[in-house]
């Protein structure tokens, strides 16, 4: 077993090509997160995953599949799960005059968001796929566009439970999940992809709100993934560079003993550590450092995949020079988050009753 393998890297197309293999079998790559570029269809993406698992059996297989508008694989019988904040508008609907049953809708809510979390998981796992970065935590504040319709709701009571529910239904399917972004990208109007958003509230403010689901959730959790927005009045760094946020808040004081991810460190959020313009190899030893267990650069084996390598190259090299240490707690960690029972074969899942009933449970 490796000793620590924190890299979660993704691959340019359809198929693995040789600089692909090269890269996933290096010891330092624990993962590979999958996009819409590397679908075509279900027998391709099953052939894909096997490809990826041939290279190395522990390679964790991610993709931001969360319902809604980030749904990567989209045709050949995959369920077009809705939008989170649909399971939200459900818990607040208990009927109409005489037929309104006070609660009704909360409890209607929870059971689709657990049929909706099973429909998820088992349709990726039966391609293959590992583990998705999902439920949002964030608050639908009504501000965020690029949270938007994939929070669930505004009170984080509502969020707590319907994420949980959610949970329940990938746990159903064998599959891990992924709280996220810690502590809260729902207030703020900038994106992290393109902007770095700044969040001026206090961590007392922050604490009651946006971050109240993940103590609420610590023992249903798997693992979480920071956002790259800054909190000025907690810390200067964006949160998944953030001491004070992973380890003193999120492990500490919250208690949360599962695997931290790092969000996408291309994202302009993650670009800047501290005013200066860093390179993917010193935001990934500083989220490491900062207690992240694993760390993704997304997007980047496009092309001739230089900055893929660069990364590999440098993590190795940081290690080598002490700056940055591999840890055994991180690799059990991301172990904990491999499926621990065979996947359902699809054609046998269409016709399994839990998951015609759960097709029908879904908003």
């Amino acid at each position: 077993m490796t000793e620590h393998a924190p890299l979660i890297l993704d691959v340019a197309g359809t198929e693995l090509t040789a600089a692909d293999r090269r890269r996933l079998a290096h010891p330092l790559t624990g993962g590979v997160i999958l996009f819409a570029r590397n679908w075509t269809d279900r027998t391709q993406l099953l052939q894909l995953t096997s490809a990826i698992k041939a290279v190395r059996d522990d390679l964790l297989i991610c993709v931001d599949h969360e319902g809604g508008r980030v749904q990567r694989f989209r045709t050949d019988g995959f369920t077009h799960v809705p939008p989170m904040r649909a399971l939200g508008e459900l818990w607040m609907d208990d009927g109409q005059g005489a037929k309104a049953v006070a609660g009704s809708g909360a409890l209607r809510a929870t059971n689709a968001a657990t049929a909706a979390g099973y429909v998820l998981g088992s349709e990726l796992r039966a391609c293959g796929v590992d583990f998705s970065f999902t439920p949002v935590l964030d608050l639908d504040w009504g501000e965020s566009g690029v949270i938007g319709d994939r929070a669930f709701h505004r009170d984080p009571r509502v969020v707590a439970l319907l994420a949980k529910s959610l949970m329940h239904g990938l746990l159903q399917a064998g599959m891990a999940n992924c709280g996220k972004h810690f502590p809260g990208h729902g207030f703020v109007k900038a994106d992290s992809h393109t902007e770095v958003p700044v969040d001026k509230r206090s961590l007392k403010a922050i604490l009651a709100d946006d971050a109240a689901p993940y103590p609420w959730l610590s023992t249903t959790l798997t693992s979480v993934m920071p956002a790259h927005v800054i909190y000025p009045k907690v810390d200067s760094r964006p949160a998944g560079f953030s001491q004070r946020w992973l380890q003193d808040i999120l492990r500490r004081q919250m208690r949360f003993d599962g695997a931290i991810f790092s969000d996408d460190l291309s994202m302009e959020g993650a670009r800047r550590l501290d005013g200066q313009v860093v390179s993917y190899t010193d935001a990934a030893v500083a989220a490491l450092e900062a207690g992240c267990d694993l760390v993704l650069l997304c997007n980047q084996s496009v092309g001739d995949g230089q900055a893929v390598d660069e990364l590999i190259e440098g993590l190795e090299k940081a290690q080598a020079q002490g700056l940055w240490q591999p840890s055994v707690d991180s690799e059990s960690r991301r172990l904990a988050l491999l499926p621990e029972t065979l996947p359902q074969p699809w054609d046998e899942l269409m016709y399994q009753p839990a998951y015609m009933q759960a097709l029908d449970l879904l908003p």
